[in-house]
């Protein structure tokens, strides 16, 4: 899993079916101190998360597991919301 920030969302009319009514989010990787790290993706919401929420996200074949028995066509999918994280 890896920490984002979500900076923001996409609007497609047109998507795979097994995509209708799934959030699309855009994401800025992050590391642990809160600094960008990485390119900017985009993922599918599975927990409800929004813009500026700071969240964590799997990448990969187990990016659709959320969504079983279907299998939506997805690499990155959020999968929990950071209420707070602690270096000390």
């Amino acid at each position: 899993m890896q920490l984002a920030r979500v900076i923001g969302d996409v609007v497609s009319t047109r998507k795979d079916d097994l995509l209708s009514g799934i959030k699309l989010l855009v994401l800025q990787p992050i590391d642990a101190g809160g600094a960008n790290v990485g390119r900017t993706l985009v993922a599918v919401d599975a927990v409800g998360a929004g813009v500026g929420e700071f969240v964590f996200f799997v990448r990969g074949r187990e990016a659709s597991f959320p969504f079983l028995p279907s299998e939506p066509a997805t690499d990155a999918c959020v999968v929990g919301i950071v209420d707070h994280w602690d270096l000390g």
